[in-house]
């Protein structure tokens, strides 16, 4: 039987296409960032308000941001007016469906965990129902502070709320440590996850081992064998696990994404199949839980060479010296603890179903999740996929089209220890 092909409408739909997003501002010098994420958001089709602090008004304009969300971007000033029916707090908290305080500095967190309401960011927070996203920046001898980590360990306890707490780098300030705000790209995809999964922490306390990428399996210094995975899959599978609470161990093969996709992660880079192999020997023992979206090469040569090959000697070399790679899925399978739990993936083309159930019976994961490589909105280099997870609830379950962070938080649902 093969696989229907997908309803291209439906791929196409973005999770945050026509959202309700209100955007809160604060004042940290990380706001000059927040345009990005504003007109990022716009053009996928998201419906964006801004509401600016008065510090936050002195670092970024509020004309700039009216004309990136294409509404009035809302100061301290416009919370009380004779002219509105309604106070300006409370139809913003309503009207909004998401809401992301990027960047949340100490002096917004505090008004906020203590239930100030001295501002209009401030009241609307108290006032908001919908799930937010609250990026903390500081520098960092604040965010080192005991009142300060007191108040954000306050945070990590409401409701609906997801906060994503700043990295490690070089701050505003010439310091180089904590306090760094994620970057547009990780906000836009915590946003993302946000609107599909929630603030829920479900995989708090368990830690996961991804794969992903290519590995390359070289024939001589210039040339090698490889597949054109670029990692998005499994990284997002990552990613999507370290939101929803994780402590996520990523082996990856050489990859073609934005490098701040791996913010946050624990990261172990490979080139080879047998480089990848040792990496699992040694993280498997404390994973609770394995995904192996990682595209392994079939084959390696016994013994690669030292010199470039000629055009005239490549033609025998293709064809003598390569011997097969060992099973890593098979082999983690065999080897695995108890209680572990192990999904693998197989990218098919033609009968995939039929194809992913032999795999399935081979290989002994506990799921497996099947692709198409020959379809335009699945695979390898697109954002989309779809395809069967085998072992899930009922057995056989069909996953419709959507994003590859979509299909990457059912299969966190379905492979949760």
């Amino acid at each position: 039987m093969r696989t229907e092909p997908a309803d291209s409408a439906s791929v196409l739909v973005d999770p945050l296409a026509g959202r309700r997003i209100l955007v809160g501002i604060s004042g940290s010098i990380a706001a000059v960032k927040l345009p990005l994420v504003v007109s990022a958001l716009a053009q996928r089709g998201a419906e964006v308000r801004c509401v600016l602090t008065s510090s936050a008004a002195a670092l970024v304009s509020p004309v700039a941001l009216a004309s990136l969300s294409r509404h009035p971007c809302h100061l301290d000033a416009d919370q009380w007016s004779h002219h509105a029916p309604r106070p300006l707090h409370v139809e913003l908290a309503e009207w909004a469906e998401l809401v992301l305080v990027a960047p949340l500095s100490a002096t917004s967190l505090g008004r906020w965990v203590h239930g100030l309401a001295d501002t209009l960011l401030a009241s609307i927070l108290l006032a908001t129902e919908a799930p937010v996203l609250a990026a903390a920046a500081t520098n960092t001898a604040m965010w080192a502070s005991p009142a300060v980590r007191r108040n954000w360990e306050l945070l990590q306890g409401f409701e609906r709320v997801l906060p994503l707490g700043p990295a490690a780098g070089l701050l505003a300030c010439d310091r180089r440590g904590d306090g760094r705000m994620a970057e547009p790209v990780q906000l836009l995809l915590a946003l993302e996850s946000l609107q599909l999964w929630g603030w829920q922490r479900d995989w708090a306390g368990l830690r996961l081992l991804v794969t992903a990428g290519p590995t390359r399996e070289p024939l001589d210094p210039v040339r090698c064998l490889t597949n054109p995975s670029t990692g998005r899959m499994g990284v997002l599978l990552a990613q999507a696990a370290r939101l929803r609470g994780a402590e996520v161990t990523l082996v990856h093969g050489p990859l073609a994404l934005d490098p701040q996709l791996l913010a946050g992660l624990r990261c172990e880079p490979v080139e080879t199949a047998a480089q990848m192999e040792q990496a699992l020997l040694r993280l498997q023992p404390e994973a609770d839980a394995i995904a192996m979206a990682a595209a392994v090469a079939d084959h390696r040569r016994q013994q690669p060479l030292a010199h470039k090959l000629s055009k005239e000697a490549l033609e025998a070399e293709l064809t003598s010296g390569w011997q097969p790679v060992p099973d890593l899925l098979a082999g983690l399978v065999a080897r695995r603890p108890a209680g572990q739990r192990i999904l693998g993936f197989a990218a098919q083309s033609g009968e995939v179903l039929a194809e992913a159930r032999a795999k399935w019976a081979r290989k002994g994961c506990d799921l497996l999740f099947a692709n198409p490589i020959d379809q335009a909105d699945a695979g390898f280099g697109v954002d989309t996929n779809h395809g069967w997870l085998l072992g899930g609830v009922g057995g056989e379950q069909r996953l419709q089209p959507g994003s590859k962070l979509a299909i990457a938080q059912q299969l966190l649902t379905a492979l949760r220890p």
